[in-house]
């Protein structure tokens, strides 16, 4: 009990602290929205397919902006509780963030996911979930801060995902991209 009044005070000092998410897994599934999508409109130029390109440029062009709107997300931990926002200009209809006030946390529960994976939700005094941010730089900061703040055990509570299986995903995705060049060229020379 003495050794944890120490960093509690020093947390709770913490004025304003701001998470974001992880670069490695924004460049990686930004990347990856690349290698799925780019080869599109040219297989659909060469095939002669009844969607135009300049409609598919379009689509990938607004799908690449909500990926990155989605991607932009910030856990920001104050005194008075955590919240979840995205920039101004993503539209609430895409990504809505969200406001507890630590003194409104009645707990931390664990949920599997349909990949196996766990993820935690707070769970509001009014019995409400909200996803505890997983994929940001300083997770275990973030997670020290929320026992701190609410009192709950936060010692089982790991990353959804290790940085080295971003790792391991950007560079098959940067071999899908030499496959989308490969495709792109082989399209282009069909279509000329």
């Amino acid at each position: 009990m003495g050794d944890r009044a120490e960093p509690q005070t020093e947390l709770q000092d913490i004025e304003v602290r701001e998470f974001r998410i992880s670069p490695i897994i924004r460049v990686t599934l930004l990347s990856l929205y690349i290698a799925l999508t780019v080869p599109l409109p040219f297989l659909s130029e060469a095939t002669g397919a009844p969607i135009s390109p300049g409609v598919l440029w379009v689509g990938l062009a607004m799908g690449a902006v909500a990926v990155y709107g989605a991607l932009s997300e910030r856990a920001i931990a104050n005194a008075e509780g955590i919240q979840v926002t995205y920039p101004q200009w993503v539209p609430r209809g895409i990504r809505k963030g969200w406001m507890l006030p630590w003194n409104e946390v009645a707990a931390l529960k664990p949920r599997t996911t349909g990949q196996g994976g766990l993820v935690y939700y707070f769970v509001s005094k009014s019995g409400q979930g909200y996803l505890l941010p997983m994929r940001v730089v300083g997770f275990s900061e973030l997670v020290k801060i929320v026992e701190a703040k609410t009192g709950i055990d936060t010692r089982d509570v790991r990353p959804l995902a290790q940085p080295w299986m971003y790792f391991i995903l950007l560079g098959f995705t940067l071999m899908l991209l030499l496959m989308d060049a490969w495709t792109i060229a082989t399209a282009i020379n069909l279509g000329s």
